[in-house]
C-alpha cells in the first residue's frame, strides 16, 4: 500500500521496526516469595535500560497490596495500579525486574512492554496510505452536493455502500450514544467534530496513566492525523461543510494512546479500555494493534502478560456495558492459517523473522475474545488487497477503501480510498482496515441509538443480524494478474473474507 491505512495498516497499515529485548536474569533455584517481598534496595541492580512493565495480579487488592511491596523490592516503580483489573504498570531499570517479580506470590503474570527504553525516540510516524483532496475535487463535490448532503459527501461513495445515507433520512442516531476512539488523538477543533465532542470523555492515556488536560487528547504538531480521520467516519457532523460521519449524530471521545513515534504500548492501551469502561462510552474504536509484537505469544513470558493485561481491560470495558471494534490488519494475513511468518516483531528494536501459530500468537486486541474484528472491503464491494482475513476470526466487514485501480468507485467519487477529517480543519483520503473499523463502529453507535438499554453482547447479535451477507470471493485475483492472492473458506453466512457480511447502516435504524 505504499501502506494503505495508518497504524492499523501499521495500525493496521504499517509496521514500524520494534524489539531490543532486555535481558532478563533468573533468580537462584532457591529463591521465595517471602525473600523477595524481604530484599534490600541495595541488592536490586538499577543499571538496565529504563522500561515500562504490567503486572498482573490475582486475588483482589489485599494480593495486590503485596504486589506492589514485591515490586519496590524488586526494583520499580508503580505508575499506576488499575487494581479492578489486576493490572499494575511499572517502570523498572533493573534487567532482572520481570523474572523477580514473577516470584511474588499474587503475580499471575509479567512482562515488559517495549524492547526498546522509555527514552528512546524516532521518526517512527503512523502515516502511509494517505492521498490529499485536490481542490478540484473538492469544488466539483460541493457543486453536485444535493441540499441534504455535506460539501464533501458526493466523494464518500462509502456511505452508499452501507446505506448510511439512507439511514441518514431516518435518524442520525443518539446525542446520548458515544464513541471512543481510542487512537493516535483527535483533534476536536475541527469544524466537522467540534459539534459532537465530549471533551469530558477524552483523555491521553500514554503513559499509562489518564491525564485530562485540556487538549491532551489532541495530536501535538507533527503526530499521525489518524485518529481524527478515524474520528471523522464515525460522527462527523452533518453540517452543510466537509464530510458526514456514519453516525453524525452521536457523540466522540478521543482516547490518545499512541507516542510521539506512534507506538501502541500495552499500559497505554490498559489505560485507553478502563477509561472508557469508567466514563460512560458505549463503543471503542481499535485501529491498531499493540506494539511491539504484531502477534504476542502465549508461550513467551514477557508477550503472554502483555495480551492479559489488555484481555483484562476489554472484558472489563465490556462488562460495563462498552461494545469494542477493531481492525484485522492490513497484511494479507490468513488469520486462521496453521502458520504466519511475522518479519517485523519487535518493531521498536530489531525486528527478526518468526513462524507463528495465530492460533498461540494473537494480534491484539482485534483477536482477543469478545472484540468485533473487522475486515475491509474496496469500492467494489469485494475484500481489499491488503486486509487480513480468515475464517472464525473476521467478524465482519466493511469499507476500508482500496486501488482505485483495483476497485474503482462509481462517479461522482473518484478516489478508492476513504475521505475523511484531518488536523487542522482538512480533509483527505486513506485506505486500510483501519478506515473499515470505524464504519462498523459507526453502525454499533446506530444500532445503540436505537437499542439505549440493550447489552453488548445483544449489540453484537443485531450488528451481525443486519450485515449484508457476502458469499466468498473465489477465486480471487484483485489485481487481475492471473495468480490466486487469497482463499476464502466458508459459506455466503459466514466466511473468511467477510464474516457475517458487510456492515448495514439503513437496518441499524430500522429493525
Amino acid at each position: 500500500m505504499a501502506h494503505l491505512g495508518s497504524r492499523r495498516g501499521r495500525a493496521l497499515a504499517l509496521p514500524v521496526g520494534l524489539a531490543l529485548t532486555a535481558s532478563l536474569g533468573f533468580l537462584p533455584s532457591g529463591a521465595s516469595a517471602a525473600e523477595l517481598n524481604d530484599a534490600p534496595a541495595a541488592a536490586v541492580a538499577s543499571d538496565g535500560p529504563k522500561l515500562s512493565y504490567v503486572v498482573n495480579v490475582d486475588g483482589g487488592r489485599s494480593a495486590a497490596k503485596s504486589v506492589k511491596k514485591a515490586i519496590a523490592a524488586a526494583g520499580g516503580t508503580v505508575v499506576v495500579a488499575y487494581d479492578q483489573i489486576g493490572v499494575i504498570v511499572v517502570h523498572s531499570q533493573n534487567p532482572d525486574f520481570a523474572k523477580k517479580i514473577r516470584k511474588a506470590r499474587g503475580v499471575v503474570s509479567a512482562g515488559a512492554t517495549r524492547t526498546a527504553p522509555l527514552s528512546v525516540q524516532g521518526d517512527k510516524s503512523v502515516g502511509g496510505g494517505t492521498q490529499a483532496l485536490t481542490e478540484a475535487e473538492a469544488k466539483a463535490a460541493a457543486a453536485r452536493a444535493t441540499d441534504e448532503q455535506d460539501a464533501l459527501e458526493p466523494l464518500q461513495w462509502d456511505l452508499p455502500a452501507i446505506k448510511a445515507d439512507k439511514a441518514h433520512q431516518r435518524t442520525l442516531g443518539s446525542k446520548r450514544v458515544t464513541v471512543g476512539v481510542i487512537d493516535t488523538g483527535v483533534d476536536d477543533t475541527h469544524p466537522d467534530l467540534a459539534p459532537n465532542f465530549s471533551a469530558a470523555k477524552s483523555a491521553n492515556c500514554v503513559s499509562g496513566k489518564p491525564d485530562t488536560t485540556a487538549g491532551s487528547w489532541r495530536p501535538n504538531p507533527g503526530e499521525s492525523d489518524h485518529g481524527t480521520h478515524v474520528a471523522g467516519t464515525i460522527a462527523a457532523a452533518k453540517n452543510g461543510i466537509g464530510v458526514t460521519g456514519v453516525a453524525p449524530g452521536v457523540k466522540l471521545a478521543g482516547i490518545k494512546v499512541s507516542t510521539p513515534d506512534g507506538f501502541f504500548y500495552t499500559e497505554a492501551v490498559v489505560c485507553g479500555f478502563v477509561w472508557a469502561a469508567e466514563h460512560g462510552i458505549d463503543i471503542t474504536n481499535n485501529s491498531y494493534y499493540t506494539d511491539p509484537w504484531m502477534f504476542a505469544c502465549k508461550n513467551d513470558a514477557d508477550q503472554k502478560a502483555l495480551i492479559e493485561a489488555v484481555t483484562r481491560a476489554t472484558r472489563y470495558a465490556e462488562r460495563k456495558g462498552t461494545v469494542n471494534v477493531a481492525a484485522a490488519g492490513n497484511s494479507k494475513f490468513d488469520l486462521a492459517a496453521d502458520s504466519i511468518v511475522d518479519d517485523s516483531s519487535p518493531n521498536d528494536s530489531t525486528p527478526g523473522g518468526r513462524t507463528i501459530d495465530p492460533k498461540e500468537c494473537l494480534d491484539y486486541p482485534a483477536m482477543l475474545p469478545g472484540v468485533v474484528t473487522v475486515s475491509a472491503t474496496g469500492a467494489k464491494g469485494l475484500k481489499a488487497s491488503y486486509s487480513n482475513y480468515g475464517l472464525g476470526v473476521i467478524d465482519i466487514a466493511a469499507p476500508g477503501g482500496d486501488r482505485t485501480a483495483y476497485q474503482t468507485p462509481d462517479a461522482p467519487a473518484v478516489n478508492g480510498l476513504i475521505l475523511s477529517t484531518t488536523v487542522n480543519g482538512g480533509y483527505n483520503y486513506k485506505g486500510g482496515t483501519s478506515m473499515a473499523s470505524p464504519h462498523a463502529a459507526g453502525v454499533l453507535a446506530l444500532i445503540k441509538s436505537k437499542h439505549p438499554t440493550a447489552s453488548p453482547a445483544a449489540l453484537k447479535a443485531l450488528l451481525y443480524a443486519q450485515a449484508d451477507r457476502h458469499a466468498c470471493t473465489n477465486p480471487y485475483d484483485i489485481d487481475a494478474d492471473g495468480k490466486v492472492d487469497a482463499v476464502c473458506e466458508g459459506g455466503k453466512n459466514k466466511n473468511g473474507f467477510y464474516g457475517a457480511g458487510i456492515v448495514d447502516a439503513l437496518d441499524a435504524v430500522r429493525w
